[in-house]
């Protein structure tokens, strides 16, 4: 190893202060690019990339074309709204995303001198921080905070998936096998053992950092937006052809049949459905954090939304992850504290971190001077780590010379760990002082203890020993531990909010079945037949789908039950803060952890609690129905409307001699339409929407469309005939055409306000202040319209009074028919 501290310009006993600071200036932060954060350019690239503003600036070329100046400063204007709005909602969001991610401090554990000739010490420090040569301790939970080359491991255990594709955690250290055994690379999880390393490369020079630039793929959120997009955008390249070819044939003008057919096409483009879709998520994930839920993946906000099951587990989330000392008892159950020290006394020489058991005896246990007297009497040897599939944790000590105890060998081995793995290690028990073989009897006692333990909620540790001997074999059960974690008060009424609102919970642990069953009940979540790991492999995929409450998981088996739930159509969200449930985390459609979780939790999970109730759940699924309730508002609303314009240009074109509307007028129109719609983020949603999971429904979409599209068809005819015959305004174009336009607007403008609600104007729910505000704002734009000699720009007239005494019929007429479609169509649906 010299050689290489030699090339990094350090020593094992890490750098000093003035040294790292200089290589901080040197090398830079320790960040690699972060997909998520994108360039200024990239911004600019996404906002001119959209299908709309495509399909819009294509349009604008065409009216360059043929000289259509109006035309062509007008669709100008709305790419230039699109873009501009789109490049601002996502810089902001952006900023947003980086200000809570900064929120979340990934630390990393250094050894550094504050100068030359003083002791090492380890301390904490943000990951950015690190620089090479620094030298790093790591231990289970942690991520590898850079690529790093190990100077000592004890069973080290990495999980290098993400970088050479192996499903199983590989030992690393001097001794292992593998290929690059002391090499160990940024952001893979450490799931077992300990090391110390020193760092060889850093931020965008790691492994990870170069893959980290190249481009993340869609996710299926993206997918489904584009989908929605490219859906609408397709119908338009069908209808506008049929309108040209239907008003070409009937007036025979066809250049004037094609300008007009290139404006229903400019009407038909919803070219606000990225910038509403962006503030909508960005909102969500703002008011998340006023909820103390961090969002490091945008479009998980609507995920979340559409979560159906939500997989716990309990620790923590259910409990208050308040982890005890309660009392120390021999085999039988009698009280007797020698279980204790025994315990503590491994606690305090391992070097694999401390879980809150371990932490809860050393709380309880912890003692200066015991600790002296340990150091004196004993030196460690060996460790055997704790890791998921063992749940035990073995420290072997060696007795110094010259001190005499009542251990008779050279070697005491301490066992500590789940009964279930001890127990088959024991052949003995310790009882009154006397080492007695376990019979079968005094066997079914121990599991008696456990098992009385277990059913009043309790976690138990077993410990066991044995002298002269570095083998886990042949021990001596001392006795057990037992360790209270109270379930929150809150979880109960968590649980049947989230009930209500359509999300099943799921509790998977890795305790045993009867404290599984016991925090249950306490929480208010159906238990039924609790699956035990063991039963996992041979279970089929049905069957996880129906249990409720799983116990004595792995990591793998917790993986499984999530596929087998994403596989059977749910969406699936799955709370978790240790290593164990990192892939779980990953596999979830909503992976959610906590601040105060593992650096591996944190690392896969898309969004973070910082306060670990169940409650903030609860209201964060709330928060993601909303946001895409009122996402789908618009796509609904706009879509419909677009299908009815498409058959009133139809109708219209069959009869009448001139156009309905002039191009430049259809195009105002629809950009004074979109401005109003950009209020809708910011609109209440109907709690019956709340209550049950919702997702992108593009079946929902067409027949909303089917419904609602003809009725404005209609209602549009009928102010067509009240202009042509009870006006008599056939003969006068420019008049029919500003009588078409501001009914059109405002029927729009009206229907927004019907179908935003379920419940209509007296019995649903009031749109909130931003919406009315723009949409009267667009009301009186068409006012001023009519008014202003700035009309002249549209080619508009000033219309009769007796006009506005059929407007007002129509519209009103319009309003009653779509609330009585609307009631029939939510009794249909």
């Amino acid at each position: 190893m010299l050689p290489l501290f030699r090339t990094l310009d350090s020593t094992p006993k890490g750098l000093t202060e003035a040294e790292a600071a200089a290589r901080v200036e040197r090398f830079g932060p320790n960040e690699p690019p972060t997909p998520t954060e994108t360039s200024p350019y990239r911004r600019l690239r996404d906002a001119v990339g959209s299908p709309f503003v495509a399909l819009l600036s294509a349009l604008c070329v065409t009216f360059v074309l043929v000289g259509d100046l109006r035309a062509v400063i007008t669709v100008a204007a709305m790419v230039a709204l699109s873009v501009i709005l789109r490049l601002w909602q996502h810089t902001r969001s952006d900023h947003a995303m980086r200000a809570l991610r900064r929120q979340v401090t990934t630390t990393a554990t250094v050894r550094r001198r504050a100068a030359d000739g003083h002791e090492a010490l380890d301390r904490e420090i943000p990951v950015e921080d690190l620089v090479p040569g620094d030298v790093v301790v790591l231990a289970a939970g942690d991520i590898v905070p850079a690529d790093v080359r190990l100077i000592n491991a004890v069973d080290l255990l990495v999980d290098q998936s993400a970088v050479t594709g192996e499903t199983l955690p590989v030992r690393k250290g001097k001794e292992s096998t593998v290929e690059l055994p002391t090499l160990c690379f940024a952001g893979t999880p450490v799931v077992g053992g300990s090391a110390t390393a020193v760092v060889v490369a850093t931020g965008a020079d790691t492994c990870f950092g170069t893959a980290a630039q190249v481009d993340r793929p869609e996710s299926s959120f993206d997918v489904g937006v584009r989908a929605v997009g490219w859906t609408l955008v397709r119908f338009m390249l069908v209808m506008v052809p049929i309108v040209l070819v239907v008003n070409g044939t009937i007036t025979g003008n066809w250049s004037q049949a094609a300008m007009f057919a290139l404006a229903v096409a400019v009407g038909l483009t919803p070219e606000m459905l990225p910038v509403i879709v962006t503030t909508n998520l960005a909102r969500g994930a703002v008011r998340l954090a006023r909820r103390k839920v961090i969002v490091k993946r945008l479009n998980a906000v609507q995920d979340l939304g559409g979560m159906d099951v939500l997989c716990v587990d309990k620790t923590g989330t259910l409990t208050e992850d308040r982890v005890a000392y309660a009392h120390s008892v021999d085999p039988l159950g009698r009280p007797d504290g020698e279980a204790a020290e025994y315990a503590y006394l491994a606690v305090h020489f391992q070097v694999t971190p401390l879980n809150n058991l371990d932490e809860a005896i050393a709380d309880q246990l912890a003692d200066e001077a015991e600790d002296l007297l340990y150091e004196a009497m004993f030196r460690k040897v060996d460790e055997i780590a704790f890791d998921h599939d063992r749940r035990r944790c073995t420290v072997i000590l060696r007795k110094r010379e010259g001190i005499v105890r009542q251990h008779d060998g050279e070697h005491l081995l301490i066992t500590k760990g789940d009964p279930e793995r001890v127990l088959p290690l024991c052949s003995h028990v310790q009882r009154d002082g006397e080492v007695i073989e376990l019979t079968e009897a005094a066997a079914r006692q121990t599991e008696d203890v456990v098992r009385a333990y277990a059913e009043h909620g309790m976690r138990v540790l077993a410990v066991a020993a044995r002298q002269d001997t570095k083998a886990e074999k042949d021990l001596v059960l001392v006795g057990f531990v037992g360790f209270v974690d109270p379930v929150r008060a809150s979880a109960a009424e968590a649980v049947r909010d989230l009930t209500e609102h359509g999300v099943a919970v799921k509790i998977l642990t890795g305790d045993n079945e009867h404290v599984a069953e016991y925090v249950a009940v306490q929480a208010g979540v159906r238990v039924g037949e609790v699956m035990l790991g063991k039963d996992i492999d041979a279970a089929t995929d049905e069957e996880l789908v129906e249990h409720t409450v799983f116990a004595r998981l792995t990591p793998a088996h917790k993986a499984r039950i999530v596929t087998a739930l994403r596989s059977a159509g749910h969406a699936v969200g799955f709370i978790g803060d240790g290593v164990n449930d990192a892939a779980a985390l990953r596999i979830a459609d909503v992976g959610i952890s906590a601040d105060s979780a593992t650096d591996v939790a944190q690392e896969a999970a898309d969004l973070l609690l910082t306060d670990r109730d169940l409650t903030v759940v609860a209201q964060g699924v709330v928060e993601g129905r909303r946001t895409l309730g009122n996402t789908m508002k618009y796509v609904n609303i706009t879509a419909s409307s677009n299908f009815g314009n498409v058959f009133t240009v139809l109708a219209a074109s069959a009869f009448l001699p001139f156009l309905p509307m002039l191009p430049i007028q259809l195009i105002t129109q629809n950009l004074l339409y979109d401005c109003a719609q950009l209020a809708l983020p910011w609109d209440r949603v109907d709690n019956a929407y709340l209550r049950a999971p919702r997702r992108w429904d593009a079946r929902g979409l067409a027949r909303f469309m089917l419904v609602f599209g003809p009725v404005s068809s209609l209602f549009d005819l009928a102010m067509f005939a009240a202009l042509w015959w009870a006006l008599d305004l056939g003969g006068r174009p420019e008049l029919f055409q500003t009588g078409w336009f501001v009914e059109s607007l405002l029927s729009q403008v009206l229907v927004v306000l019907v179908l935003r609600s379920r419940g209509g104007w007296l019995t649903g729910q009031r749109a909130s202040s931003p919406s009315r505000q723009v949409l009267l704002a667009s009301i009186g734009v068409t006012a001023i319209a009519l008014a202003l000699p700035l009309t002249g720009w549209l080619d508009l007239r000033a219309l009769p009074a007796t006009y506005f005494l059929w407007l007002a019929g129509v519209l009103a007429a319009y309003t009653i028919s779509v609330h009585l479609v609307k009631a029939s169509y939510l009794r249909v649906k």
